[in-house]
Order: C-alpha cells, then structure tokens, then sequence
C-alpha cells in the first residue's frame, strides 16, 4: 500500500467525531487530490456534486472527471509549484456528466501536515451563491421599509386625519366650484393612508403560525380566485408532482405570496388572446438556509413556479424586482413583490424571477415539513442533501 493510500485511510477512523465528520459537515463538495492527479478524499457534497460514490471516485483521475482544458488542472498543480492557497472565482465545469449551467467558485491549497503533493479543493457553485446573495439583498430591503413603515405611520398618518377631517368640513361649508377641490384633497388623504397602511405589513414581525401544508390545495384556492376575478380570461395549466411532500409554512401568507404572483402574471398578459399562466411544482434537492429564530439549516427541495407568457422583465429591471417600490405598472406601488420576498425569506425560503422572451417565471423554493414521508424515488439521504 502506497504511503497516500495509508494516510487517506486514517480519515475514515474518527467514529463520527473528527476529520471525516467535520468534512461531511461542510455544505459544499471538497475533495482531495493525490500527486497523480487521483481523487484520495471527498466529503458527502461532492458525491452529490459528481453524481458518484466516494468509492467510485477514488478510482478517478481528476481529469476524467471534469472538462478537457478546464482550469481546475492548472490550478492544481499551481498549488503545487507555489505551496499556497489559490482562487479562481467563475469557473465553468459544465460537461455532459456533471450537467450543464456548472458554474462554480474555487478555492484550492496544499495539505497541511500531510503529503506534500496532496492538494484540498473547495467547490461553491455560483448559482447557489448568486441565490444566497440575492435574497440577503431582499432581506435587507425589506427591514429598510420596516423601518420607513414605522415612521410612517408615526409621523404622517396622525396628521392626515386631521387634513381629511379639515377637508370633509370644507366640502361641506364652499361652494360647488370649490367642492371638487375639497373632494381631491379627501381622495388623495385616502390614497396616502392606504399606501401606508400597505407598507405597515413590513413591520408586523409576529411570528406566524406554521403547519404542514399541502401546497396543491393553496394552488388550487389561488387559482379559483384568480379565475373568478383577474384571470377570468385567461388559461391555467398545472404541472404537479402528486408525490410531493407537504411544505412547512402558513397556508395564509402562501396564499398572499401566490396571489401576488399569479396577478403579477395576469397583469403581464394583459388582453392577450393566447395568455397563459402555467403552475408547476416539483421535488429538486436545494441548498441550505438558516430560518430566523432558528441555528438549524434547512434545505429547500420543494419547488413552486408560476409561469407567463407575458412580454417579460427587461434585464436592467430583473435584479431590482423585489426590492421595495421598483415596478413597472403606472399605478402601481411596487410593495406587492417586496412583500413576497419577505414572507418566502421569513420561511426561511428563496424566490427568485427568470425572464427570457416571452417566457417569465417566478421560482419558490421552499423547505419540506419535517414530518413529510421521504418523496418515491428519492432516498433520505437524498432529502437530506447527507446531513
């Protein structure tokens, strides 16, 4: 047995309490390469990541495993010429085998206190991190109008009343030419109270009342609400998976969040003649996120979409969708898509907007319910993304 071989086996002897366990722990893949370019170590993740066991993997070269000509080579033996830590950010590692849309980030260094040829690679993918990123964004947004809300409703909404007040005995004290004017003023005093009274909701931070719930049902109730009102006119297809387990959350602020968006959608069509709004769910092992109020991470697999075929988003607007006061309608108040960034994100979820053509799709991923069966053809392991 070579000396790597050796070494590599001592990482296997910790009984859940050392090395191993803390590698498996990590949330990213991370594997380790031998001087001949051979995979000696990876973690749980980078099974996952390569679509193989760690002991299938250990009987692979590097360079089997990933593109031809791609950079993590060179950065390899990099690592090795200078015996430093190296990052390369953006790399694509798409393949037929490792699917396609593989962007990822990498950061590779020598072993320490081991052999000297060995090399340890962390691997983040981009995609994960974009997501991650984009809704710490709309977090922050949205405690920023919590913020605006609560002065708002101090500061101006006690003095409106008296404003409408004084306008009501206006209207009925001048005359007819001057009526309308104290009527505008009433209206617009209204207007102000009602925006407020909407932007209030960003500062209700109650915890709400969770369950689990099938997300069918709430499809369901949002379609018939949608098809008696808005959407009479418009045709609705669904996409569901029956096997699907139940997701952790408040059947009334699923509701909101999805009426949002199928109006949203609605409102994009417009009077088009061949609108259509398609709602689709599936299972797809997600990333982790931290719930507030909670140290546990959970995963996301359950996917919820809603699907138009509008004019779409342009691109300079799609980064900016859901963040507080960013629309595209002319009366709108662009809170309704900041509201439901916030209720995904307080359930600890992620939503995000895909827009190309006349293809627009508002993307939920949510967490199961802790007590949900594990989904047919998909082992626990699996639901678990190997915790």
């Amino acid at each position: 047995m070579k000396k790597s071989d050796t070494w590599t086996a001592d990482w296997g002897t910790d009984g859940g309490t050392g090395p191993l366990a803390v590698l498996n722990a990590i949330q990213h893949p991370v594997i380790m390469i031998d001087g001949e370019g051979n995979l000696a170590f990876a973690n749980w993740e980078a099974e996952s990541f390569f679509g193989a066991s760690a002991a299938h993997l250990a009987k692979q070269n590097i360079e089997t495993l990933v593109p031809f000509g791609s950079p993590l080579v060179a950065l390899i033996d990099q690592v090795r010429e200078r015996h430093a830590p190296i990052n390369e950010y953006k790399v694509d590692l798409s393949s037929p085998r490792l699917g396609y849309d593989k962007l990822v980030d990498l950061y590779a260094a020598p072993l320490v206190g081991g052999p000297a040829d060995h090399v340890v690679i962390i691997l983040q993918e981009r995609s994960m991190a974009d997501k991650i990123d984009r809704q710490l964004t709309h977090r922050g947004a949205a405690r920023s109008v919590t913020g605006l809300a609560a002065m708002l409703a101090h500061e101006i909404k006690n003095p409106l009343s008296g404003i409408r007040g004084a306008a009501q005995l206006l209207e009925s004290s001048v005359g007819d030419e001057d009526r309308s004017l104290a009527r505008l003023i009433r209206d617009e005093t209204d207007r102000i109270v009602s925006l407020v009274d909407r932007m209030e909701i960003f500062s209700d931070e109650r915890p709400v009342d969770r369950a689990p719930i099938n997300i069918h049902s709430v499809l369901d109730h949002v379609k018939s609400l949608a098809q008696a009102g808005f959407a009479r006119k418009i045709k609705f297809t669904e996409l569901y998976d029956p096997s699907l387990p139940p997701v952790y959350a408040n059947r009334d602020q699923l509701v909101q969040v999805f009426l949002n968006l199928v109006k949203n959608a609605a409102e994009a069509i417009g009077d088009s003649a061949d609108g259509e709004i398609v709602l689709t769910t599936a299972y797809r092992p997600g990333i982790k996120l931290s719930v507030p109020g909670s140290a546990e991470k959970v995963s996301l697999p359950l996917e919820f979409c809603v699907q138009d075929n509008g004019p779409g988003v342009s691109n300079d607007l799609l980064p900016l969708l859901f963040d507080p006061f960013i629309t595209t309608k002319t009366n709108g108040t662009g809170l309704g898509l900041a509201l439901v960034a916030k209720i995904v994100g307080g359930h600890g979820g992620i939503i995000e907007c895909d827009s190309q053509g006349n293809k627009t799709i508002f993307r939920v991923l949510m967490p199961a319910s802790r007590d949900a069966p594990p989904v047919a053809g998909v082992s626990q392991a699996s639901m678990d993304l190997k915790r």
